[in-house]
């Protein structure tokens, strides 16, 4: 990890849960981390979870919608122009709504879905990789992704959330094409984690009777990734709780 020390990441749905957990690792690994969220209070409370002043300073909060390009465009525009570009992006920000693919009234969730896990993570990647591309640094995309993107499970909150799972791993391997197409030295990983214990999973948390993940185990497996050489590229890290049953 030491090639990132110093180095700046932009770390998606950052005020809670798996974004959290991410960006306070990436700060205590020494890189410059910037948390985008719509609650950035929540970003900036994360600092009384550092350790110290110094490592707390490398944590900074930028408010952002990313189902909303306008945000999108703003927020990468400011930390280009603030911090001199980026480095590591880790697309983690998602949503997951209780409606189906065929329920009566489910345009809003369709659009909510899609808008957030797919096209704001396709949206971020593009504005993180120009600044990679432009200043020709060793780069790294990192999606979070879920298992709901290998199978779609009869549980609830999958019928939407699934499907825009599944494009991200496609996002994931359309992004490695064109980046090799390019000659690029940017790598790209989609995570896949099993069920991680998280405010996303809601109100059917009590409804689940085998083991899942935590947070934090996730943001060790972003570290894993990032601590790889440049000569290797992880295309995807499944992660499942050990005696998980599916």
């Amino acid at each position: 990890m030491d090639r990132w020390v110093g180095k700046v990441a932009v770390v998606t749905g950052a005020s809670a849960g798996i974004g959290a957990a991410i960006a306070k690792e990436l700060v205590r690994a020494g890189l410059l981390t910037v948390g985008l969220a719509r609650r950035v209070e929540l970003v900036e409370a994360l600092k009384g979870d550092l350790a110290s002043v110094e490592i707390a300073s490398r944590l900074h909060a930028v408010k952002c919608d990313v189902s909303k390009e306008e945000d999108i465009l703003s927020a990468f525009g400011f930390i280009c122009e603030k911090f001199g570009g980026i480095d590591v992006l880790v697309n983690n920000a998602g949503v997951s709504r209780d409606g189906t693919v065929l329920g009566v009234g489910n345009s809003k969730d369709l659009r909510d879905i899609f808008d957030t896990n797919v096209i704001g993570l396709a949206l971020c990647s593009r504005e993180a990789y120009q600044s990679m591309k432009k200043r020709s640094v060793d780069g790294h995309i990192i999606n979070i992704g879920s298992l709901s993107g290998h199978q779609v499970y009869d549980i609830p909150r999958q019928s939407i959330y699934s499907p825009s799972k599944f494009a991200v791993r496609a996002l994931t391997d359309s992004m490695r094409i064109e980046m090799r197409n390019e000659s690029s030295r940017v790598k790209v990983t989609c995570i896949s984690p099993g069920i991680v214990m998280t405010d996303m999973v809601g109100d059917f948390a009590d409804a689940i009777h085998f083991p899942t993940l935590l947070a934090e185990d996730i943001a060790d497996s972003v570290r894993y990734v990032l601590s790889t050489p440049p000569r290797v590229q992880i295309h995807e890290l499944v992660i499942r709780p050990n005696g998980e049953p599916f």
